[in-house]
């Protein structure tokens, strides 16, 4: 499922399709115990160039450890990396200038305006005046960059710390969950700005478990768990196309073990019965009907991305339940 992007030229002069890519990284952590825990596992993740990409995973599933490992800040236990096709850590100099990140609550006085914090900044790595206004501009904070940013709601304290990634221009763009504990509006803001930053030509990783809002922004995406990649594509091939339907009956059991002897695989829910199969409504129909069953509800219902990731990470989790090297 893994696709590639348009080839551009590295720091070094080398041509790459993609602008992350890692093979069998490992990460463990030795606890005061003893123990050693797994935190990453031959992962495998590859970023094509422009568009966001979505990192998706349970909380504690490796996002994080990850992405400081992509940014020198851990050192990975074995496997390896490459940024804009250098190998990092050892030449992440040549390569940080044309990364921006977002992993940890960014540093701003709180009695500057926004405006001010940014041109602080900009000054410090020489850039121009000028670039606080285009960086601004990209998160839609025009307006109210004069304001105080103790004023700032957390959406805005959040668009802001990416107008500060954005100051040299990146080529490359890293949020790690950008939107917890922001409320809806708050993520509509930030869902907007990374959407606009993608179709800018900036590739953007983002780590997130909000489905709903990565499904909205992403092309593509890679799903883990356990430190496991589980699944990696574009968001509409890893979604598919549904061959899910809604059924609604007055006995959901003999109608489950009717479809179940037809050949389908049959989930219960709350509101009836789900039934995965390739055949066509009408096959469900006559199968119910030759039993005596008679629809009362035959929905189609469209596949998601949610839907993809619990079943993924429940799969996931069934299997590492029984993994010994998972957590001794």
């Amino acid at each position: 499922m893994q696709r590639t992007g348009p080839r551009h030229r590295s720091p070094g002069g080398h041509v790459s399709e993609l602008v992350i890519e890692t093979r069998g990284l490992n990460k463990t952590f030795h606890t005061r115990s003893g123990a050693v825990r797994v935190a990453v596992r031959d992962l495998d993740l590859a970023v094509p160039a422009g568009g966001v990409h979505g990192f998706l995973g349970p909380n504690g599933s490796g996002k994080t450890t990850t992405i400081r490992m992509l940014l020198g800040l851990s050192r990975p236990t074995g496997g390896s990396m490459r940024l804009f096709g250098q190998d990092v850590p050892q030449r992440l100099p040549e390569v940080m200038p044309w990364i921006g990140a977002v992993v940890e609550s960014p540093k701003f006085s709180p009695n500057f305006t926004g405006r001010q914090n940014l041109l602080l900044l900009a000054r410090a790595i020489g850039e121009q005046d000028s670039r606080v206004d285009e960086a601004l501009a990209l998160v839609s904070l025009t307006g109210r960059d004069r304001d105080r940013y103790r004023a700032y709601s957390l959406g805005m304290k959040q668009r802001l710390a990416i107008a500060a990634t954005l100051l040299k221009q990146p080529r490359l763009l890293i949020l790690d969950e950008p939107t917890n504990g922001l409320d809806p509006a708050g993520i509509r803001e930030i869902r907007e700005t990374i959407r606009n930053l993608g179709e800018r030509g900036v590739t953007v990783l983002l780590s997130s478990h909000i489905l709903a809002e990565v499904q909205q922004v992403c092309d593509s995406a890679t799903i883990i768990g356990h430190g496991r990649m589980l699944a990696s594509g574009r968001v509409d091939d890893l979604i598919g196309t549904s061959t899910t339907y809604r059924v609604g009956v007055p006995d959901p059991d003999t109608a489950a073990r009717l479809l179940v002897g037809g050949g389908h695989t049959v989930r219960a829910e709350e509101r009836g019965l789900l039934v995965d199969t390739q055949a066509s409504p009408g096959e469900i129909t006559r199968t119910l009907a030759d039993g005596g069953v008679y629809l009362t509800e035959l929905s189609p219902v469209r596949a998601d991305l949610e839907s993809v990731f619990l079943q993924l990470t429940e799969q996931a989790t069934l299997g590492h339940g029984t993994d010994e090297g998972a957590l001794r």
